[in-house]
């Protein structure tokens, strides 16, 4: 499976030490349109470009800001654009993604995009978020290999670490840094959930139990290993999220 790693200017020298496949996190939408992008060597080519759309302006000609990114595509060779875009589809996000679908194939770039807005990309790669809270896993992806063809599916390896209080109704928990999740973790017994394919134990603070779900390197390995047996050939993982598994996720791993 190819394995991409996404990193900004200042994780580039950690991602090359593990991989030559780089989604590079230096990419935003600024105003009038522009590219705008963070200090990057000027020797840098290959890998693809991550763009974000955080905090970002409407994008009121999508043609320009198309361009743009593609000139950038050809000037570092890279294979193609990943779309980091966290918020809901908008007009404006709607009408770039459409025209993007559209023009990056003829360049033959590949254009990734997070499910939400599959609708808008026919042409495009779909990213499939690994990390999952509750039902099956194999189901999820099995569900998105009838949706669509594997050669057009990609995982959003995101890595879960992942605190709910118990009860919890809403299925919203705490995000945890890799530290704290060694600090909740230390002394306990750990599970693994063949459904979720994940790792958890459970702890308690006076009256309140928690309930904490993870990934490691194992699992993340299982999830890749589960998605190229139905087809899906790609996969990204993001740093800093990733720091202490970057050898065991490594192309040879």
């Amino acid at each position: 499976m190819l394995r991409y790693l996404a990193a900004t200017p200042e994780q580039l020298s950690a991602a090359r030490a593990c991989t030559p496949h780089i989604a590079h996190m230096a990419y935003r939408i600024g105003a009038d349109d522009l590219l705008l992008c963070a200090p990057l060597p000027d020797t840098l080519r290959g890998g693809l470009l991550m763009l974000s759309d955080c905090e970002a302006p409407p994008v009121r000609h999508s043609d320009f800001l198309c361009r743009q990114l593609l000139c950038e595509c050809l000037r570092r060779n890279y294979a193609g654009i990943v779309l980091d875009f966290e918020n809901a589809p908008t007009d404006d996000r709607i009408a770039l993604v459409q025209v993007l679908d559209g023009m990056v194939p003829l360049y033959h770039r590949q254009l990734f995009v997070p499910e939400l807005w599959a609708p808008y990309a026919p042409h495009s790669t779909i990213l499939i978020c690994t990390a999952l809270s509750g039902g099956s896993l194999h189901q999820r992806f099995a569900q998105a290999v009838e949706q669509f063809p594997p050669h057009r599916l990609a995982l959003d390896g995101q890595r879960l670490m992942m605190d709910f209080p118990l009860p919890c109704p809403d299925g919203q928990g705490v995000p945890l840094s890799i530290d704290a999740l060694r600090r909740r973790a230390r002394g306990r017994s750990v599970f693994f959930s063949e459904d979720l394919c994940a790792r958890y134990f459970t702890y308690r603070i006076g009256c309140d139990t928690h309930f904490v779900l993870f990934d490691d390197a194992d699992t993340l390995q299982r999830k890749t290993e589960l998605a190229a047996s139905l087809g899906i050939q790609t996969a990204f993982f993001m740093l800093p999220e990733v720091t202490d598994l970057l050898e065991s996720l490594s192309p040879e791993a």
